[in-house]
């Protein structure tokens, strides 16, 4: 049977290609813009009809019918990491969550430790030899595809077709639909004078040829901005987004300084505007692989001078970052910050890099604290963590004993509470 013939008996409508989904599913979806609008829509349309139904995903962008506490027990959400979308679902109970660093994804659904019956993706045209390109979110999609009793995908010609680690065979696919729609764009976030303050700190120490993991977020986009000047840079990276292109159309990034996969930008999701998007297209310098190949520390970490540079929430004096949580509250999630931290320390000349503006609310609050407040879920430990850097400026950590570590945070955090952290510092015997 020719793949056309193949593609035509497996064409439906949305509303179809969602009735593979049973009662007790666990359905799994791409990161961010790598998820099928016209599938979710209608698979909220129809959660009324089914029971005890999950949906895991990565990053929501968008707010379908099914963030819903009304409607648990028809289909419930189970995040990989939580967004703006899903956030408050964590934070009152009636959205669950799976804590796993994000290269470990893959392995957790491959030894069915994670449940995947069936995937819904959003996919390029299918191309000559009959393959899709799951190009914006490939992520853990790879191995749940591997163990899925069905893979239904939403084709969109606004799908680049990326290299990589990446394609589905018509064969493997249960059903698609088609739409046309426009991708979601995510513009980059606002840069103020904190994050402008702690980007430049970071570029200063950031050499020529260096291979970069830049998280999303102002102080890691603050970073990018003022990395134009520098010359052959590469990318090892879990998300591609507008300011590694940015940095691309400057000249700054080459890949031709890399000696793991040189001359290839690596990365497992993208997200960003429709100009990112069509730069990813059977663009030959750029490939998309699932978590478990780009967040991998030792594959991560066989860069040279792979530099990583991640945000977080709250440091204590140890160096305990929680980067994913309000005290107990959830926040986001585990992702990839503890995968591209440990790469950094394994790659010769390598630095790993935890970036925080010193205050929160309003000025009110210290980020870096004697304790991280109660219920904080460590993401980066003490263990691992290397260089801290907030607007007041940069603290090494790795291989520093306690009573150095607590002296050089106090020493970048704001002015206003370094008297009230040094008298907490000596209450607890560490100054």
């Amino acid at each position: 049977m020719s793949i056309q013939t193949q593609y035509q008996q497996k064409r439906m409508s949305a509303a179809e290609a969602v009735g593979v989904v049973m009662n007790g599913d666990t359905v799994v979806v791409p990161t961010a813009v790598g998820e099928p609008p016209a599938l979710l829509t209608a698979l909220s349309s129809a959660r009324h009809e089914l029971r005890n139904v999950r949906i895991s995903q990565i990053l929501p962008v968008r707010k379908y019918g099914y963030f819903d506490p009304e409607t648990t027990g028809h289909i419930e959400h189970v995040a990989y990491f939580f967004s703006g979308i899903s956030r408050a679902g964590g934070q009152a109970g009636w959205s669950d969550f799976i804590a796993a660093n994000f290269s470990e994804l893959p392995e957790l659904i491959g030894r069915r430790l994670i449940p995947a019956d069936v995937v819904l993706s959003l996919a390029s045209p299918m191309d000559e030899h009959g393959y899709f390109s799951l190009s914006l979110g490939v992520d853990y999609t790879m191995a749940a595809i591997a163990q899925a009793r069905a893979v239904v995908l939403e084709v969109n010609p606004n799908v680049p077709f990326a290299n990589g680690n990446c394609h589905i065979h018509i064969s493997q696919v249960t059903a698609l639909t088609e739409s046309d729609d426009a991708l979601l764009e995510v513009g980059l976030p606002k840069i103020g004078p904190v994050q402008e303050a702690i980007g430049k700190y970071v570029a200063d120490l950031i050499p020529d040829g260096a291979t970069l993991q830049i998280g999303y977020g102002g102080i890691p986009d603050a970073v990018v901005m003022q990395l134009t000047h520098k010359i052959d840079l590469g990318v090892h990276t879990e998300m591609i987004g507008d300011g590694i292109m940015t940095l691309v159309e400057a000249g700054a990034i080459t890949n031709r300084k890399k000696n793991y996969l040189p001359g290839k930008m690596v990365g497992t999701f993208a997200l960003g505007s429709k100009k990112l998007y069509d730069f990813l297209h059977r663009n030959p310098a750029v490939e998309m692989h699932p978590a478990n190949f780009t967040n991998d520390p030792y594959l991560a970490g066989q860069n040279d001078n792979l530099h990583a540079i991640n945000a977080t929430l709250q440091i204590d004096f140890m160096g305990q970052c929680g980067s994913e949580s309000l005290g107990f509250a959830p926040y986001s999630g585990t992702g990839g910050q503890t995968d591209f931290v440990r790469a950094a320390n394994r790659s010769r000349g390598g630095k790993a890099f935890i970036v925080l503006p010193s205050t929160a609310k309003n000025d009110t609050l210290s980020r870096i604290a004697p304790v991280l407040s109660p219920g904080t879920h460590v993401s980066t430990s003490k263990n691992d963590i290397n260089f801290v850097v907030t607007e007041y400026g940069v603290a090494q950590l790795r291989g520093k004993s306690a009573r150095q570590r607590c002296e050089a945070l106090i020493a970048i955090a704001h002015p206003d509470f370094r008297a009230e952290l040094r008298e907490s510092a000596r209450r607890m015997k560490l100054l």
